[in-house]
């Protein structure tokens, strides 16, 4: 949204939430302070905040006003239930619907923003029509395929804007606020469930390659080859190409296990087991990875991780965001509490408040504890080993004889991201582990 208003001065953009303290701190002055950490962000919002870009709680009087209502609302895998651990949660879809429904005024376009199952916008189309008399809707699919990290350039010169829907008139009225940037032969259009289902496949090829690789890592460390030059040998090829095929801990963030095991249940629902089975397994070797890269580093400690001090280099689930949703972190550093081990976690913009949310505990000490500090240094006072989980470019430049000085002999670094300097971290004494090194 916050592209949008910059892009299109002449459009007023109004943000609401029910979370009152959320919005405060998107209005907060202090541009640092903003929710959620996106390299660039804070320019855009500085912008346009104020002049044609809004953030308040006041949801009804805004739908009200609208020409256009955006439904940008979580859409969490359900935990009970029918379909619990793989079907999506739509109660949140659902209630701003229905919201929708009582408060808009005249003719009003809803476009379908957050991720959902295919002929969802059937459903809601079926609330809206079922509001009072008086009002007319068109609903629209138009999912986002940004990449968090690289967010705002991902909105300033997309790949391609997908927009879904029945009505005509108003699939050019949304194709008219991309237009004001996007070249025309960038935005596509389809049907409502075209739509829909190209967001959760897309994701899903992309998770696919991840875990396809991090399959042939291991491969790699056990036969000796390097997942690095297998990597650029198939990525060299034009029909494959070299995204997406980094070894490491596995992917995270919000969407990709949340939608693939959405597509696996919506399989399932059509009786298409195998196909469910097929993309199920992309999920369980993502789950394995973590679990192995745990197991690893008992292993290479003596068998015992119980009572010793473990630096943990990054906790978000990528690089350049403050999102832990689903990070390899969690399921790693959680492995790694049940063996008793004490560590002290690093990252630059994650609190310690969401590392006990995401850790189901507060920090502490003693066995089976964590805390965070501040710098690689900081981790290393002590420990027996660093773990690397997340490529931050400040962990591409610490000072490894600096960190081999402070650390319990003999010292190791597991680097799950190929982003350390290996050659560096040995000549200053450590032993080292690369994933997909053999």
């Amino acid at each position: 949204m916050a592209v949008i208003a910059d892009h299109c001065p002449a459009v007023q953009v109004t943000v609401v939430d029910l979370n009152a303290e959320r919005i405060a701190a998107w209005n907060d002055p202090d541009l640092g302070q903003l929710p959620v950490y996106e390299p660039g962000l804070d320019a855009v919002v500085g912008r346009c905040r104020g002049r044609n870009l809004h953030f308040s709680t006041a949801v009804e009087a805004a739908i009200a006003a609208a020409d256009m209502v955006f439904l940008s609302v979580n859409t969490p895998t359900k935990t009970k239930g029918l379909g619990a651990g793989q079907a999506s949660d739509l109660k949140w879809v659902e209630a701003s619907a229905r919201t929708v429904a009582q408060a808009a005024q005249g003719h009003t376009i809803v476009v379908e923003k957050s991720t959902l199952p295919v002929r969802t916008a059937a459903a809601v189309k079926a609330i809206l029509d079922a509001g009072p008399a008086g009002k007319s809707f068109a609903v629209l699919s138009n999912p986002e395929f940004l990449a968090e990290g690289t967010a705002i350039a991902d909105l300033e010169d997309p790949d391609r804007v997908l927009i879904g829907g029945e009505d005509a008139d108003a699939i050019e009225v949304l194709a008219g606020i991309y237009g004001e940037w996007v070249v025309p032969e960038k935005i596509l259009r389809t049907n409502l469930w075209s739509s829909e289902l190209s967001k959760l496949t897309a994701n899903a090829f992309l998770a696919q390659r991840i875990s396809s690789i991090n399959s042939i890592a291991a491969f790699c460390e056990a036969t000796g080859a390097d997942v690095r030059e297998v990597a650029k040998a198939i990525g060299a090829d034009s029909r494959i190409g070299p995204k997406f095929l980094q070894a490491g801990p596995g992917f995270g963030g919000s969407c990709f296990q949340k939608d693939i095991l959405n597509l696996v249940y919506l399989c399932r629902h059509y009786g298409l087991e195998e196909v469910a089975a097929y993309w199920e397994q992309v999920v369980t070797l993502n789950t394995w990875q973590q679990h192995r890269i745990a197991r690893l580093v008992v292993n290479r400690l003596f068998g015992t991780v119980s009572g010793k001090r473990i630096g943990v280099l990054g906790f978000a689930f990528k690089a350049d965001t403050n999102d832990t949703r689903e990070s390899p972190a969690i399921r790693i550093c959680r492995d790694l509490l049940e063996e008793g081990a004490q560590l002290a976690i690093v990252d630059p913009k994650v609190s310690e408040a969401q590392m006990a949310r995401d850790l189901g505990q507060s920090a502490g000490r003693g066995d089976g504890s964590w805390q965070r500090v501040d710098a690689a240094v900081a981790a290393a006072v002590g420990a027996d080993a660093l773990l690397l989980l997340t490529e931050w470019q400040q962990f591409a430049a610490i000072d490894w004889a600096a960190v081999a000085a402070v650390m319990r002999q003999p010292a190791w670094l597991f680097d799950a991201r190929a982003r350390a300097d290996a050659s560096a971290a040995r000549a200053a004494g450590l032993q080292v582990w690369t994933v997909g090194e053999g």
